[in-house]
């Protein structure tokens, strides 16, 4: 099965295109074109399909196997694929709780509608150096800290103690952020079954949204992951959350399955 290894800002991803072709993968395959040191390696694997309402359909898993919901980078990495492949500058691509439209933003930048948040929740939960997080649903669960100084929060620690917080029972990414002004934020992730990664596009919306929820910010702001810089817009005539970012191609293979 051939595959492409992309990434948007160091979060990488591993993408099957299953459109002429059938790709099967079992949980234990994902796990092991997933791991580092073993396999591809990646924080999530990707595999795009035909879709008979959109251009293709998209379906995620964790590197631990598991299912993810949505995830805003390979959404922009699958949308270049596509993109090019038509010839076209804006796709759609079907996902399991709806349809993204993506577009090339300024010739540099690759654009996804993310859509309206579906849940956005102030929680009384604390542990060790943080409290009062926000809980945000844009597709996948997110869990949004704000601390003053992002750089001595222990994210591993704090990062999977709440991911498997009986708060969740489907687990829960997690996000800690820091307000440099009204339009940057400093962001760093831990991911529901990757683990820390250098950046987290779904976390970039939880972000943004949880930030003009708390005050912090106005309707566009620049989000600092470990990775580079990620470009968010809250859209004021549908309440829709916009992702603009670089993506990057890495290499080709093929997996013997």
């Amino acid at each position: 099965m051939k595959f492409q290894k992309m990434h948007g800002l160091g979060n990488d991803f591993v993408i099957f295109d299953a459109r002429n072709e059938p790709v099967t993968l079992s949980e234990q395959q994902i796990v092991e074109i997933s791991d580092r040191k073993r396999g591809v390696g990646c924080d999530l694997i990707a595999v795009i399909g035909s879709s008979e309402t959109s251009d293709v359909q998209a379906k995620f898993f964790n590197a631990d196997g598991s299912e993810s919901g949505a995830c805003g980078n390979a959404s922009r990495c699958i949308a270049d694929i596509v993109m090019s492949d038509l010839g076209k500058e804006s796709c759609s691509i079907q996902v399991n709780n709806g349809v993204l439209q993506c577009c090339q933003y300024e010739g540099l930048l690759i654009e996804v509608d993310m859509g309206v948040p579906h849940s956005v929740q102030d929680m009384d939960l604390s542990y060790d150096a943080v409290s009062n997080p926000v809980a945000v649903d844009v597709g996948n669960p997110h869990l949004v800290f704000f601390v003053d100084d992002i750089e001595n929060v222990d994210i591993e620690k704090l990062g999977f103690h709440f991911e498997h917080h009986k708060a969740f029972p489907n687990r829960t990414n997690v996000e800690f952020v820091q307000k440099i002004d009204g339009t940057n934020l400093r962001q760093k992730t831990w991911e529901r079954g990757c683990g820390v990664t250098e950046a987290c596009g779904s976390g970039a919306c939880a972000v943004t949204i949880s930030a003009i929820h708390r005050g912090h910010i106005g309707n566009k702001v620049a989000v600092e992951l470990d990775g580079g810089i990620l470009h968010m817009e809250l859209r004021g005539s549908d309440g829709h959350i916009l992702l603009r970012g670089p993506v990057a191609y890495v290499f080709d293979g093929v997996f013997n399955s």
